[in-house]
C-alpha cells in the first residue's frame, strides 16, 4: 500500500514538475543552460521550438489545404513545384541561419551580449543583400522556372505569378529564419515561438480569403495563396524588429549595433557557406526527386507534394527539438564545457527518436485517411498515401540525423555535415531514386524508398563522425 502510494507521489511530482517547465518555456522565463540539469534545459528549450516549427509547417500545409479546394490538380502541382523552389531559398535562409545560431549562442555562453546583438545585425544586413538578387530573378523568370522544374504548360499559365510573389517577396523568408535563429541562439526559442504564431495567424485568416474572394477580398485563386503566405510572413518580420528594439530578452539592439561590421559579416559568410551548401545540397537532391517523379505526371507530383507537405508537418517540429541542441552546444562550448555540450547532444536523440517514431507508426497506419483530407482524387490519393507511408519508416533515423546535423551546426562546424550530405544525396540518393524509379521500374515509389534508404545512411555516419569529437575544438 506505502509503494503504490510514494508511486502516486512521484508521479503526482513529475507531472507539476513538467507543467511547470512547460509553462515556463512557454512564457520564455529566463534559464541559465550552460547550468543545471540538462534534461530541464532541453526541455526549456526544445518546447517552444517544437511550436515554433509547428507553426512553420502551417505556412505550407495551410497552403495546400486551401489550393486543394480547388479541385485542380495544376493548381496543386503549382503549390509543389513553387515549394521545391523555394527550398532552394530556405537553403540559403538555413545555412545563413547556422551561422548567425552558432555566433550568437556562442557570444551569450561567454557572457559577451553586447558582441551577440552585434551579430545579430549583421546578420540581417547580409540576409538583405542577398534576397535582393534572388528576388530580381525569381520575379523576371518565374515561367522558365516552372519550366524547367517540369510543369506543364498548364502549370505555367496558373503558376507563374505564384513563383513571382513567393520568390521575389523572398527578404521576408530570409529574415523570418534569420531573426529567429538570432533569437534561438541567444537562448529566446519563446520568442521565435510567438513570432511565427502571429505570422501563422495572418496567413491562416488571409489564405481562404485571397484564394476564394471571401468578403471585400479579390478572388485570387493559387496566386492567393501566394500573396496571403507573403503578406504573414511580413508581419511576422515588423513583429521580430519590434521585439529586438523594444523587447526584454537576451538580445537587445540599441542605436549603437547598426554600424556595419565587415569582419563580423566575413565571419558569418565564412561560417555559412558550409551551412548553405549542405542545404543546397540536401534541397537540390529533393527537387532532384521532385523532378522525378514529374516523369509520371501532374497526379504523382501533386500526390507527392500532399504526402511531402504532411512529412514536413512532422519533421519541423522534430527540427525544433534539434535546434535545442544546436543552442545547447554553442553556448556550452561558449562556457567550457564541451563534455556537457556532448551529453546534450545525445539526450536530444533519445527524446526526438521516440517522438519520431511514434509519428511514424501513425503515418502508416492512417496515411490513407490523412491524405484523403487533401484530396479525393484517386490517383493523387494513391500517389500521396505512398509517399507519406514508405517514407516513414525511415524516421527514426530522420531524428537521428537531424540532431547530429544541428550538433554540428551549433559548435559552428558546417562543413562536415556538408560533406556527408554530398556523398549520402548526391552520391548515393539520386543515383538509388533514378534508377528504382527507372530501370527497376518501381515508378514513383521507387523515389520514396530511395528516400528514407538514403536518409538512414545519412544518420549512421552522422553518429559516427559525431562520436570522434573533432567538433569540440572549433572556434567561431
Amino acid at each position: 500500500m506505502n509503494e503504490q502510494v510514494e508511486t502516486a507521489q512521484r508521479g503526482s511530482s513529475f507531472a507539476r514538475r513538467f507543467l511547470r517547465d512547460l509553462r515556463d518555456a512557454v512564457a520564455g522565463k529566463p534559464h541559465e543552460y550552460t547550468q543545471g540539469p540538462i534534461g530541464r534545459s532541453i526541455l526549456l528549450l526544445s518546447i517552444p521550438m517544437v511550436l515554433e516549427m509547428i507553426m512553420e509547417s502551417v505556412f505550407a500545409v495551410a497552403d495546400v489545404y486551401f489550393v486543394s479546394q480547388l479541385d485542380a490538380a495544376e493548381a496543386i502541382a503549382t503549390v509543389g513545384l513553387t515549394e521545391s523552389v523555394l527550398t532552394l531559398i530556405f537553403a540559403v535562409a538555413i545555412g545563413l541561419s547556422m551561422a548567425t545560431t552558432a555566433m550568437v549562442a556562442r557570444r551569450v555562453g561567454e557572457k559577451r551580449r553586447e558582441d551577440a546583438a552585434i551579430a545579430a545585425v549583421q546578420a540581417i544586413y547580409l540576409g538583405v543583400l542577398i534576397s535582393i538578387p534572388i528576388g530580381v530573378a525569381g520575379v523576371w523568370f518565374a515561367p522558365d522556372i516552372l519550366r524547367i522544374m517540369g510543369g506543364s504548360e498548364e502549370v505555367v499559365a496558373v503558376g507563374a505569378a505564384n513563383v513571382a510573389i513567393m520568390v521575389g517577396g523572398n527578404v521576408v523568408i530570409m529574415l523570418l529564419f534569420l531573426i529567429n535563429a538570432a533569437f534561438r541562439g541567444a537562448g529566446d526559442p519563446a520568442i521565435a515561438m510567438r513570432v511565427l504564431w502571429f505570422a501563422n495567424g495572418a496567413n491562416l485568416i488571409l489564405d481562404p480569403c485571397l484564394i476564394f474572394g471571401w468578403g471585400p477580398f479579390p478572388e485570387m485563386g493559387v496566386t492567393g495563396a501566394a500573396v496571403a503566405t507573403t503578406i504573414g510572413r511580413g508581419l511576422g518580420v515588423l513583429y521580430q524588429i519590434w521585439l529586438l528594439y523594444r523587447g526584454n530578452g537576451v538580445l537587445q539592439i540599441q542605436r549603437r549595433h547598426l554600424k556595419p561590421r565587415w569582419d563580423v559579416i566575413g565571419r558569418l559568410i565564412r561560417i555559412s557557406v558550409g551551412g548553405v551548401f549542405q542545404w543546397l545540397i540536401a534541397t537540390s537532391s529533393w527537387i532532384a526527386l521532385v523532378r522525378i517523379v514529374a516523369i509520371f505526371g501532374d497526379a504523382a507530383v501533386a500526390g507527392y507534394t500532399i504526402g511531402i507537405r504532411v512529412i514536413v508537418f512532422a519533421i519541423l517540429p522534430a527540427w525544433g527539438l534539434s535546434n535545442a541542441a544546436a543552442t545547447l552546444v554553442g553556448q556550452n562550448l561558449g562556457a567550457g564545457q564541451p563534455d556537457r555540450a556532448s551529453r546534450s547532444v545525445w539526450m536530444s536523440c533519445g527524446y526526438n527518436v521516440v517522438f519520431l517514431t511514434s509519428v511514424a507508426l501513425t503515418f502508416v497506419l492512417f496515411a490513407h485517411p490523412i491524405v484523403s483530407l487533401f484530396t479525393d482524387d484517386p490517383d493523387i490519393l494513391r500517389h500521396g498515401v505512398n509517399s507519406l507511408r514508405i517514407i516513414s519508416y525511415g524516421y527514426p533515423f530522420f531524428a537521428l540525423g537531424m540532431v547530429m546535423v544541428q550538433a554540428f551546426n551549433g559548435a559552428g562546424d558546417t562543413f562536415t555535415p556538408t560533406t556527408i550530405n554530398f556523398f549520402c544525396y548526391w552520391l548515393f540518393q539520386i543515383p538509388l531514386a533514378y534508377g528504382m524509379a527507372i530501370f527497376w521500374d518501381l515508378g514513383p515509389i521507387g523515389v520514396y524508398a530511395a528516400v528514407a534508404i538514403a536518409e538512414s545512411v545519412l544518420a549512421l555516419v552522422g553518429a559516427w563522425v559525431f562520436s570522434r569529437g573533432r567538433w569540440k575544438s572549433l572556434t567561431v
